[in-house]
Formats: C-alpha cells, sequence, structure tokens
C-alpha cells in the first residue's frame, strides 16, 4: 500500500516523497504515514481497510472543511485501496500542549485556556450549524445516538469495567436503571451532529489554533454529549471552575445559533456526562484489564474523580438506585485509586452549615469526612451590629480574631487534618469533606471554613472549594441576633 501512498502523493504534490516514516495511531487500526516531499511539504497517508469508516472521514471532512471549520483537508484517495491522503496538521494536540505547558500545577495556561475556549465555541458551530446538509448515509458504524447506542456504551462499562474491576451489582436491577437512564436521555433534542469523541487528543494545535481529528464515529445526537466529552476528559483532569466556564462559553456560542433551554440542557448534560463517564471506563477497562495495555488504566483514578463530582453536583439526573451503588463502591475502592501511579490531585471541600438546618450531605460516595462545632467560640451574631454581615466580612474578622480560642481553635483543626491529607494524597484520594457548623451557619462557621480554605489554597496537589450553605438566605430573620450564629 505505500507504493499507492506514494502515487497519490506524487499526483498532488508534483514529486514522489523523499521520506515516509510512520505514526502512532492511539486507541485504532489505522495505520498513519507522514510523507514528506524534497521541499519539506508534507502530508499525512492512511492506510485503512475498513471501507465504512474512511468513507466517513473522507465524506465529512470535505462537508465541515466546505464550512470553513477546522478540519484537514484531504488531498487524494484510493477508496478501493483502502488509502487516502490528508494535510499534515503538525504533531501536537491539545492535550500534549496541556501537560507539557502546564506541568504539575492545576491551573490551565492562559493560552491553552484561550485555545480550549475556541475549541467550544467551534463545537458549537460543528453540532448546530454545520450539522445540516450532512450525508448520515456516511455514519460509522451507527446513524444516530439512540437507544441501541447507548446500551452498547452502558453494556460496555458493565463487562469490561464493573465485572473485570470486580464490583459487585444486581444484574437485572442494574439493566432495569440502564433502561431508565436511556429513556432519559432520549427525551433530549438530538437533530444535530455528535463527534462522538471530542477530547484534547482529538484536537490538533498549529499556530496557537486548534483542529479537529477523528469525527469519524460522528452521527446525530443530542448536544451536551460532545461537550461533556471534552469537560470529563480524565488525564487532561481539568479544574471543576474551568469547567464551569467552558461551558458557559459553549452555551453562549450555541445560544446564538438555536434555541437553547438552559435548565433542561443542564439536566441533560448531567445524563450525558454520566454515560460518557460509564463509556471512557468501559474503554479502560477493556483497554487496561482485558488486553493488558496497563497505561489505559492510569485513566481509572481520574475518572472515579469525575464520578465524584458528578454525584456531589446535584447526583443523578434520574432515579437509578442500583447503578448509583455500583458507582459509590467504585468511589470508595482504595485499590482502583491506587490501580496507577498518578496525581490526580485532592480536592477538599470546604462548607459551612447552620445545625438548625441540619446536617450538610456528601453525596460524593464517600459518605464522610470532617464535622467541626464551632458553637463553643465567641458569638459575633449576638451583636445586633452584624446581624446583615457573614464570617467573611472585615468587621466580623477582626472580631473573631481578637480571640485567643479562636486561633487555637483553627490550629488544632490543621494538625488534625494533616494525617489525613497526607494519606489521602499518598493513597490518590480525590476528595475530602471538611464542614463547620455554628447555631445560623452565617458568623463563625463562614469564618473557620474561610480561614481553613485560605490556609490550603496554593499547596501542591490540592484544590480547594468552599461553599456556605446558609448565606444564601439573606435577609435574615428579625430575631436573628438574638439566637446567636
Amino acid at each position: 500500500m505505500h507504493a499507492r501512498l506514494t502515487e497519490l502523493f506524487a499526483q498532488h504534490f508534483g514529486a514522489p516523497p523523499v521520506e515516509i516514516g510512520e505514526l502512532r495511531a492511539d486507541g485504532s487500526d489505522r495505520k498513519l504515514f507522514r510523507l514528506t516531499a524534497g521541499d519539506g511539504r508534507t502530508a499525512i497517508g492512511v492506510e485503512n481497510s475498513d471501507q465504512d469508516e474512511n468513507a466517513a472521514f473522507i465524506g465529512f471532512s470535505r462537508h465541515f472543511r466546505a464550512a470553513s471549520l477546522p478540519v484537514p483537508e484531504i488531498y487524494a484517495e484510493d477508496r478501493g485501496a483502502g488509502v487516502y491522503l490528508e494535510e499534515d496538521l503538525g504533531d501536537t494536540t491539545l492535550f500534549e500542549m496541556l501537560q507539557k505547558e502546564r506541568g504539575a500545577a492545576p491551573e490551565v495556561p492562559a493560552a491553552i485556556a484561550a485555545i480550549y475556549v475556541q475549541s467550544v465555541r467551534l463545537l458549537a458551530r460543528m453540532q448546530i450549524q454545520a450539522g445540516p446538509g450532512l450525508d448520515y448515509r456516511l455514519c460509522y458504524p451507527h446513524s444516530d445516538f439512540d437507544r441501541r447506542s447507548m446500551s452498547w456504551d452502558l453494556n460496555y462499562f458493565k463487562y469490561y469495567f464493573l465485572k473485570l474491576a470486580h464490583i459487585p451489582f444486581h444484574e437485572q436491577k442494574l439493566e432495569n436503571d440502564f433502561d431508565a437512564l436511556c429513556g432519559f436521555l432520549l427525551q433530549a433534542p438530538a437533530d444535530f451532529f455528535l463527534y462522538r469523541d471530542f477530547q484534547s487528543r482529538n484536537i490538533m494545535v498549529r499556530d496557537g489554533q486548534p483542529w479537529f481529528i477523528d469525527y469519524q464515529g460522528g452521527r446525530h445526537g443530542a448536544l451536551p454529549y460532545d461537550l461533556a466529552s471534552l469537560l470529563l476528559d480524565a488525564k487532561a483532569n481539568l479544574p471543576f471552575d474551568f469547567r464551569d466556564q467552558l461551558k458557559a462559553q459553549y452555551l453562549e456560542a450555541a445560544s446564538a445559533l438555536t434555541r437553547i433551554d438552559r435548565a433542561s440542557f443542564e439536566e441533560f448534560y448531567r445524563g450525558f456526562s454520566l454515560i460518557r463517564l460509564l463509556q471512557a471506563m468501559g474503554a479502560y477497562g477493556y483497554r487496561g484489564f482485558y488486553e493488558r495495555k496497563t497505561h489505559f488504566l492510569q485513566s481509572v483514578p481520574y475518572a472515579i474523580r469525575n464520578l465524584e463530582r458528578l454525584l456531589q453536583d446535584g447526583g443523578l439526573p434520574v432515579a437509578l438506585p442500583a447503578l448509583t451503588e455500583a458507582l459509590q463502591r467504585i468511589v470508595a475502592s482504595t485499590r482502583l485509586r491506587e490501580i496507577a501511579p498518578v496525581s490526580a490531585g485532592l480536592g477538599v471541600r470546604i462548607e459551612s452549615f447552620s445545625y438548625q438546618q441540619g446536617y450538610p450531605v456528601d453525596a460524593s460516595g464517600h459518605g464522610g469526612g470532617f464535622v467541626f462545632d464551632c458553637r463553643a467560640l465567641p458569638n459575633p451574631g449576638r451583636e445586633a451590629r452584624f446581624a446583615g454581615l457573614t464570617g467573611r466580612d472585615p468587621e466580623v474578622v477582626t472580631w473573631l480574631q481578637q480571640y485567643v480560642e479562636v486561633g487555637q481553635f483553627l490550629d488544632r483543626i490543621r494538625g488534625l487534618l494533616e494525617p489525613t491529607l497526607e494519606n489521602y494524597q499518598k493513597r490518590h484520594f480525590t476528595h475530602l469533606a471538611v464542614a463547620f457548623g455554628c447555631t445560623g451557619g452565617r458568623h463563625r462557621s463562614v469564618y473557620c471554613a474561610e480561614a481553613l480554605a485560605q490556609s490550603l489554597r496554593g499547596r501542591p496537589g490540592i484544590t480547594v472549594e468552599g461553599h456556605h450553605r446558609e448565606t444564601d438566605r439573606w435577609p435574615a430573620p428579625a430575631d436573628t441576633p438574638s439566637q446567636g450564629t
């Protein structure tokens, strides 16, 4: 087949290549080559016996290229020989650039963040604006992300992750939950182009601009799936606040092209996030447990962190008791967290709350964490001048800091947490909940939560997220100062 690629190259560039070098094709049976002309011009040659996959990629590429989207130009093809020649976009993927530029820091560098923003906004165009007119008969291997496609993904997770990772589950009850999840997802508007594998390894970066590849598995589908694919990209390990920013950018771009019901989108986003996570975990299990390609298992701890977050942020979109139980077992598994030497980072969620409103709920799957009672500390809530303030306001902070016992209380808590923080990081745990409670949840608990968060921020391998449960409930009742805080 090299001979045919050489002929195609010569026909396009006017001279045969002087060099042909093989490239790595992760997770694919295709063979990729870089062909170089004597004057330095290059092209990528592809050899692939799967005619349907070739037809999908070539047809989609030409359609999206005509729509001025950043995809490679198809220079030449020989469908019968199973070869084609495409534009060379270089060697740098967004994932590789992120890893190189970020290093061990949790934050995404500004230049990389800008490429992510461009990517999600271009994704909206590809899905909505460029979707009409696409020949969906080319879709490979299926034309719609329908119940059958969803069931394939869910069973992929069941057989290649749950079973091979030895996570117990009730077969029939799990199948019932799979049916319920599919039923929910099928309610989402689905007359859009679904990229299917929109992740940082399929975004090339050339001259600071994103270029898309590997969309040959595209089909009709709902908008949230592709966004979830990028934001939940396991080893990219994007900070959660940055994911929220990207989602906002995507929704702004998509809303300019079609009507978006934001509340409905958020509900479906959680559901498609779940099925995308399960599909990815099935792939890690198949490649890692079954095929013994152990580097795929490095993604498992990152996927667990994403599961934790999904369970924590409002839970699953519909009642899925058997699946939830299985997911919580995954989240609680030290063995799966330590399956590969990774540094997913420890996220510490620090919360303030009112005992009058009940204990906070940790929905991450751990079912635990630390809860500290601040009610023995001096109480600014008894003074009327602080009634409209919280433990974040300078006046309250100054008032509390004058008391030695407040500082001693926090010092003891830091000493108590230290062994846990070290142990969790060593065991690749990714979530720790710490809560501070007082009577009203507005002064002492808020101050202590903020003080602990400040002392942990900037610590290597730890990201801090704060939440003050009760301070969204202002204005306070008139008798709050006399009740204390």
